[in-house]
């Protein structure tokens, strides 16, 4: 079992600058290694420039540049390269596929905040001080860093990452052969429905409220966002004033933690589930088409007119929809409960706010509002999410009869 863990960094001031230095050698190897690959394609040669080739050129900028590159670890050099190629791969797929490409772009300041070591103990070494008390990890060209270890790290570390999240930084570690802790059998399963005014509602009949983290914080961060208008927009990092970076810090800090609170209720959230059942269904949203802005309808008898397509309310609910976190609270329950040996099943959220749980009719006209469901067929009634989370609690049923 493959897991991972983060841990707070508490660099000193001279190691502080030290990992901010390694990102921007990092990036400029990224935008470098772009540059070469966009001046390769427009050649008349077409002359096609892929990681192998350019993974042979480090020693010779290592060897070119000793102050800078040359301070840093080779193998983590290699992972920038590599996370370079997969973009472009991922790239030449969309392409393929008749999506929208989406061209790999120029990381800017702001934008490159990780740098990967591929194998514990090439160019960094987690716990390099067994002896000491105080638990530290070792990076070429940084040194010892103290780390704020909370919890206990189990199986092999594989590959470790430093990552930098506004003025904070953490150390990732990705761990192989990970134990699993199973807890025991509790008989019980559940459906689960996601929505907007609870958080989920189970087949049970139980809310969890929905914790509206950025509602919460939205009168504070349009302040701040105010305060940040003040200053021209486009302007490098490097050229800003300390009133503006003060701004800007400001605003970071207000997003960082709304996305913390997120990520906290979703944590407690799938611990009580994956503690509560021994299987867990739910729907399987494609949020990405969910939060997509309606097309625009233009008059065919008039030009430049358009008819009213609801777009104001359609980005109140995407509003809404990406504040709830639904995405990343099924990613990690999905964890959670592979961890604990339970079972998750995704299963099709067609109209299972609209089939009534009692005779199967399946109507528009049963969702009578927004939180009521009653069936027009039998007369059946109750809290529309409650009945979404039996019919997908039933549906998930069905599926596991077809897969035995």
């Amino acid at each position: 079992m493959r897991r991972s863990y983060k841990f707070p960094l508490r660099p000193t001031g001279r190691q502080a600058g030290a990992l901010a230095a390694m990102l921007a050698d990092h990036r400029s190897l990224y935008n470098g290694a772009l540059q070469e690959r966009r001046n390769a394609y427009t050649h008349p040669s077409k002359t096609k420039i892929r990681y192998g080739g350019q993974s042979a050129q480090l020693s010779a900028i290592r060897s070119f540049d000793p102050e800078r590159q040359g301070r840093w670890s080779f193998s983590s050099q290699q992972a920038t390269l590599r996370r370079l190629n997969k973009s472009f791969e991922a790239f030449f797929r969309r392409v393929k596929a008749g999506e929208k490409p989406g061209y790999p772009r120029f990381k800017g300041a702001g934008h490159f905040d990780t740098v990967e070591f591929p194998k514990d103990g090439d160019g960094c070494r987690w716990d390099s001080a067994p002896h000491d008390p105080q638990t530290r990890v070792r990076l070429q060209g940084v040194g010892h860093v103290r780390v704020h270890r909370h919890r206990p790290v189990r199986g092999r570390v594989k590959t470790v990452s430093v990552k930098r999240e506004g003025k904070r930084w953490f150390v990732v570690l990705s761990c192989d052969d990970v134990p699993a802790e199973l807890l025991p059998p509790t008989g019980a399963v559940a459906g689960i429905d996601m929505g907007i005014a609870h958080f989920a509602t189970t087949s049970d009949g139980e809310h969890v409220p929905n914790p509206r983290c950025g509602r919460k914080n939205a009168e504070a961060l349009a302040h701040a966002q105010r305060g940040l208008d003040r200053f021209p927009k486009r302007l490098k990092a490097g050229t800003r004033t300390k009133k503006h970076r003060r701004a800007a810090g400001k605003v970071a800090k207000l997003h960082a933690k709304i996305s913390r609170q997120r990520v906290d209720h979703a944590h407690k959230t799938a611990l009580a589930f994956v503690r509560s059942f021994d299987a867990i269904a739910h729907e399987k949203l494609r949020i990405t088409n969910m939060v997509r802005a309606p097309k625009a309808r233009p008059v065919p008898e008039r030009e430049g007119v358009f008819l009213a397509s609801g777009a104001a309310a359609k980005a109140a609910l995407n509003r809404s929809i990406h504040d709830a976190g639904w995405g990343c609270f099924l990613g990690i329950l999905a964890h959670k409960a592979e961890r604990a040996g339970r079972v998750v099943i995704p299963v099709n959220p067609r109209n299972t706010s609209r089939t009534c749980p009692e005779c199967g009719h399946v109507s528009g006209e049963n969702r009578v509002t927004q939180a009521k469901f009653e069936c027009v067929a039998c007369g059946f009634a109750a809290n529309a999410d409650h009945v979404g989370a039996l019919n997908i609690l039933h549906r998930a049923g069905l599926a596991l009869c077809v897969a035995t």
